[in-house]
């Protein structure tokens, strides 16, 4: 028996987008508690929006720079960044119907 694969191009974006939709979603969840008597939770979910837009840079620029077999790529980069705003929305539009974070 062969083996089979799926040959669609740009897959690795979607998938991009998916972890850093799922990190701010989690991120949120896990965090809103904990930081809830320091800042509002607006605040803590712009906070976990920007750490996850700035990771994922730094990764694609680390990638770029430092290893021999990966390549850093803007679209990756551009793709981790919709998928944090994504999950901004996410969170805002089911977490807080009325379009307020307190």
């Amino acid at each position: 028996m062969g083996s089979f694969a799926f040959n669609v191009p740009h897959v690795d974006k979607l998938v991009h987008f998916i972890f850093y939709f799922i990190m701010v979603i989690l991120g949120f969840l896990a965090l809103r508690n904990d930081f809830k008597h320091r800042f509002s939770l607006k605040r803590t979910l712009l906070w976990i929006v920007l750490f996850s837009i700035i990771y994922g840079i730094i990764i694609e620029v680390l990638q770029y720079t430092i290893t021999v077999d990966r390549q850093g790529d803007i679209l990756d980069a551009l793709a981790n960044s919709l998928g944090a705003f994504m999950g901004l929305l996410l969170v805002k539009s089911t977490k807080y119907r009325d379009g307020s974070l307190k």
